[in-house]
């Protein structure tokens, strides 16, 4: 930026002083110009000199700095003076309109000032912001600002950099402190509040906290070369303020909507919870000691902002003996309600009721009532629900002439009941086509190349909330996701490019901040805190998938796309892992690792056993963790992202948006959400007006068969049911090619869809190779209910299996029973896109947002409130 000679500086609206800028005058009337298709940059950067002479003409110099609105103010009359009246009109409203953003985002958060991220994050993210992330009083009244929410989160991961400098950290472990003289400052932490510093940034008694605690457990693994009061005189004595450009790096990567962590990191980091963690499997083991530790266990974590997976297939059936009082056990559903009541009551850190997956293996004697069970309204409302499935399920159901399935004794494996597979899995597809629950786990695919099973002695038997984390119990998700959507750049011609080298850099950096949560976290419960750092198991993932297809003009659901999203899948997880190398060689492998299939030359990624057309060089990564070892058990987890989305400004992880174009219910009225690509694409093509976008929300808020509207755009531009549900899990499948843990996807299904066509979604799920499959169809929970202008809004549409889908099907599902079933489903229908089967029923709680009672959308397995940002998984 160039000062202008005799003015430099400006004041701002918070009343600092900024530099004096010609170019954003220049920009503001470009803006103005265009609005009436009048763009001539020269004249606007004549019209922004003679502003600067009108300023300097009434007094203005470095002496006597003008303010904002003073600019602003002269740039009208300069307009008007002109004869520019028509572009003097567009500033004065655009104005008009910025000061009533203004006046908006200073509501919504309570100042009278707006920091930088408030000024440059829209209503919405700020809307969001305030009403689950930002610290609040003791009377509810917001008491930080966006920066500084995002400031201490950057300082709390930072503090993990710091205590693995070389000068401190010893990684082959051969130093004895004493660790009591550290333990005595958790004792004390108020005197420690703000009193330290990493370069400007300040530390308060909680950053403070997790520097005692990251050292302690450094110092009990004999990895600390120094004593704990050495580390705090060498803080006073800024000896490490060269972490200041770490930590400023984290909070760029935050703020400029690139990166996200999970809530729990945004709530709670640099707080009292201190929990940072989004999910966690506890153990249901068939003893009454151990039910109720678990139970405790999990209100610790509801209140710390947790969410918790469940397998409660170790508990004897119902109607079984049971010894001790010669009584009859309840089984597993009477304990599940157990749980729901006590997150009934745990409020999540005082904001939300906690989430829940409750898993039944499917060769337990209750399966066929716990398949049924939420079909009634009002039953198990704080779970997610899932039958895992084993090999000799599929065996039963495919290749056996009788289908003949045992259910057996969780006790001693002992046959209790003999039923029908066909049967079972009938019942499981009419319960989703009824109520979108249970979802399926396949617990064959999970263990399929699970590197860890040898050191844990055991298979992965269950999940977080919303599917897409296997954990062993007491382990935990750390979880985080990349904007993809901001990963792009203009070219010479003008169109966007994906930013490769860019990706490959913010997954490095952002490897490092989800392997210091690890570090930094406070953990709920002691045993958590042991099994999450002997495995090190992070999640990072992606968000906006859908968005950066747009602006590249790739339609979802196309080879081209599909090819894309391939190739982003595979770079997530070879980078994170091959950071995790470089990680493992500065800090040490995962505690585990000696114990597990790494140092065989096994990895946890399907792509590189069943693709052959791999971008990246990954025998020579296997080379690299034979040889030094990995950080992180795995790394790679695309999990839902619903109000973190909402705060990124961008469509849910690697869902395809669920509308463009809807109306949107706010505290002051009503307005239309258009999706911002959408909208620049329709001004382009001159094509953005109300009657268009009326056109979109009557249509579902879809651009299928709109006659105004270009066929590139109905093309490109699609939404979730534009998209048949088998190239939904196309899509899936592309991802969890290359994904080290699994995928949050909703399967999404017409209304008119039959329960055959579920069926044959399962069928042809895990002949992809999927970990799991939620299926929903629309309207099945009366929850999808989006507002339309017209009450008779209808749209009648065909979707069709992509060519590559249908591809696929021809090659792969050669099976006498699932392929004529895939095969038939595919057939194409014309269904009929009517949401509401019942318009006039009312909405029960559970179809309701907690927060502000407005009705919940489906997406990435769990539900998500488009008004406030609530969400129902603890990820996002």
């Amino acid at each position: 930026m160039r000062a202008h000679p005799t003015i430099t500086n400006v004041i701002k609206r918070n009343g600092s002083t900024a530099e004096f800028n010609k170019n954003k005058i220049s920009s503001a009337i470009y803006k103005a110009m265009n609005a009436c298709s009048k763009s001539d940059k020269k004249l606007a950067d004549r019209l922004a000199d003679q502003v600067i002479k009108n300023l300097i003409k009434d007094g203005y110099s470095n002496e006597s700095v003008p303010g904002v609105e003073n600019i602003q103010d002269t740039v009208e009359v300069v307009l008007l003076d002109n004869k520019h009246s028509d572009i003097a009109k567009t500033y004065i409203l655009y104005r008009q309109d910025r000061r009533r953003i203004r006046n908006e985002k200073m509501h919504i958060l309570n100042t009278k000032t707006l920091d930088s991220v408030a000024r440059k994050f829209d209503v919405n993210c700020l809307r969001v912001l305030a009403s689950r992330y930002l610290f609040r009083d003791s009377n509810s009244r917001i008491v930080e600002s966006p920066l500084q929410l995002f400031e201490r989160v950057a300082i709390q991961i930072g503090i993990g950099d710091m205590l693995y400098d070389p000068s401190l950290f010893d990684k082959d472990g051969s130093y004895t402190q004493n660790i009591e003289v550290a333990q005595q400052y958790l004792r004390k932490l108020d005197n420690f509040d703000n009193k330290f510093h990493i370069g400007k940034y300040y530390l308060n008694k909680w950053h403070f906290r997790s520097l005692i605690t990251h050292y302690i457990y450094l110092a009990q693994n004999n990895k600390m070369r120094v004593k704990f009061r050495e580390i705090l005189e060498m803080l006073a004595s800024n000896k490490f303020d060269e972490f200041e450009n770490k930590i400023t790096n984290y909070l760029n990567i935050m703020t400029s909507q690139k990166y996200l962590p999970n809530s729990p990191t945004m709530m709670n980091a640099g707080g009292r919870l201190g929990q940072l963690s989004a999910c966690f499997v506890l153990d249901m083991r068939d003893d009454m000691e151990e039910i109720m530790k678990s139970t405790s266990d999990a209100a610790l974590i509801f209140k710390s902002g947790g969410g918790v997976g469940i397998n409660y297939s170790d508990l004897r059936y119902e109607g079984d003996t049971v010894a001790s009082t010669f009584g009859v056990a309840s089984g597993p559903v009477s304990f599940m309600n157990i749980i729901n009541t006590v997150t009934e009551v745990v409020k999540q850190g005082g904001k939300r009721r906690g989430a829940n997956m409750g898993i039944l293996e499917v060769w337990h004697p209750d399966i066929e009532k716990f398949v049924s069970n939420k079909t009634k309204p009002g039953v198990l409302e704080n779970f997610n629900v899932s039958v895992g499935i084993w090999e000799d399920f599929w065996d039963a159901l495919l290749n056996s002439k009788d289908n003949k399935y045992i259910l057996r004794s969780p006790r001693d494996k002992t046959p209790v009941k003999e039923i029908n597979a066909q049967h079972l899995i009938d019942q499981i597809a009419l319960s989703a086509w009824k109520s979108a629950e249970p979802g399926l786990i396949f617990l064959d695919q999970i263990n399929k190349y699970n590197v860890i099973a040898k050191a844990r002695m055991s298979p992965l038997r269950a999940t977080n909330p919303c599917g897409e984390q296997s954990l062993y119990p007491n382990e935990s998700c750390n979880l985080g996701s990349i904007n993809l959507a901001n990963l792009t750049y203009k070219t010479e011609d003008g169109s966007l490019e994906f930013d490769w080298e860019g990706y490959e850099r913010i997954i490095r950096q952002t490897t490092r901040f989800l392997d210091n949560v690890v570090d930094v976290n406070q953990y709920p419960v002691e045993k958590i805190n042991e099994a999450s750092k002997e495995s090190r198991r992070i999640g990072l993932g992606v968000m906006g998938v859908a968005d950066l297809l747009y602006k590249l003009r790739i339609p979802y659901n196309s080879e081209e796309g599909y090819t894309l999203q391939s190739r982003l899948a595979e770079a997530l997880s070879y980078f994170s892992m091959d950071e995790s190398v470089e990680l493992a060689k500065e800090r040490g492998y995962f505690k585990l690792y000696p114990n597990t299939e790494y140092p065989e030359g096994r990895i946890p990624i399907a792509g590189y056993y069943e693709s052959e057309d791999a971008t990246y060089d990954w025998a020579s990564l296997v080379k690299k963790i034979t040889t030094h070892g990995i950080r992180n058990v795995l790394t790679t987890t695309v999990a839902p992202t619903g109000t973190l989305s909402m705060i990124a400004d961008c469509s849910n992880g690697m869902e395809p948006n669920f509308a463009l174009v809807y109306e949107k219910r706010v505290t002051i009225g009503k307005f239309t959400y258009v999706n911002k690509i959408l909208r620049a694409a329709l001004e382009e093509e001159g094509l953005y007006n109300d009657n268009i976008l009326e056109s979109i929300i009557n249509n579902y808020g879809s651009l299928r068969g709109i006659d105004d509207i270009p066929q590139w755009m109905q093309d490109v531009f699609v939404t979730a049911m534009d998209i048949h549900w088998s190239d939904h899990l196309m899509a899936q499948a592309v991802w969890q090619r290359w994904i080290s843990n699994a995928i949050a996807k909703t399967i999404n299904m017409p209304y008119d869809v039959t329960v055959e066509d579920v069926k044959a979604a399962y069928l042809l799920a895990h002949e992809m190779g999927l970990k799991g499959i939620t299926v929903y169809r629309d309207g099945s929970r009366q929850s999808q209910v989006m507002n339309m202008t017209d009450d008779d809004a209808k749209k009648v549409f065909e979707v069709a299996p992509s060519q590559l889908m249908l591809k696929f099907v021809s090659e792969h599902t050669t099976d006498s029973y699932a392929g004529q079933r895939v095969r038939d489903a595919l057939v194409p229908k014309v269904y009929n896109r009517d949401t509401h089967a019942a318009p006039n029923v009312k909405l029960t709680e559970e179809m309701q947002c907690p927060t502000c009672k407005s009705s919940l959308i489906f997406a990435e397995g769990c539900s998500i409130c488009v008004e406030c940002g609530f969400s129902g998984c603890t990820s996002g």
